[in-house]
């Protein structure tokens, strides 16, 4: 009997290896050193690979990791051995994609740490205990937006660079048409 597709782990660091957001979901790694090793280990076997235009697979400690790299950005999907990677890109294309949507495509460091309130939500809508809840990008923005604040709020109640990041919008649309 086939079981339900799992993932152990979803990462995000930086281009030093340093955790950005994390959220474990295998007792693998019982210890926050041991995490911490797994994700500078991660780090360091991908770091020569070239993962900026589509995501790479690669087998680490008996598990199969995906990733992909944006600007300073590292994503990483973990799952076992014996897990699809097809399914497992998907998943990480699904986070690549509702980041991405949800920073405004400004897809950096500092960007993730003023909005880790929504990679993190992001990260609970796509997976739940290690099961794959949702992979469109699109629905899972969608739901973190609307959790994390009303669409109708006034420009007073957003932050200054939600603020920013608004107009921006706006003059982009107003220009392309």
């Amino acid at each position: 009997m086939e079981s339900c597709p799992s993932i152990k782990n979803i990462l995000l660091l930086d281009s030093e290896g340093k955790r950005v957001a994390a959220k474990y979901y295998s007792d693998d790694w019982p210890t926050n050193s041991a995490k911490e090793a797994f994700e500078k280990a991660v780090y360091t076997k991908t770091l020569k690979t070239n993962a900026r235009t589509e995501a790479e697979i690669g087998m680490f400690e008996n598990n199969i990791v995906v990733y992909k790299f944006i600007q300073d950005l590292h994503f990483f999907v973990t799952g076992g051995e014996d897990e699809n990677e097809l399914i497992l890109a998907t998943v990480l294309q699904g986070f690549f994609d509702a980041v991405g949507i949800l920073l405004r495509g400004n897809v950096e460091k500092k960007e993730a740490l003023e909005n880790l309130d929504l990679i993190l939500l992001c990260m609970d809508e796509i997976i739940d205990g290690g099961i794959i809840l949702e992979t469109d990008a699109n629905i899972i923005a969608g739901k973190v937006a609307s959790n994390s604040m009303d669409s109708g709020a006034s420009l007073s109640e957003q932050t200054i660079s939600q603020a920013l990041a608004t107009a921006r919008e706006h003059l982009t649309r107003s220009l392309l048409t």
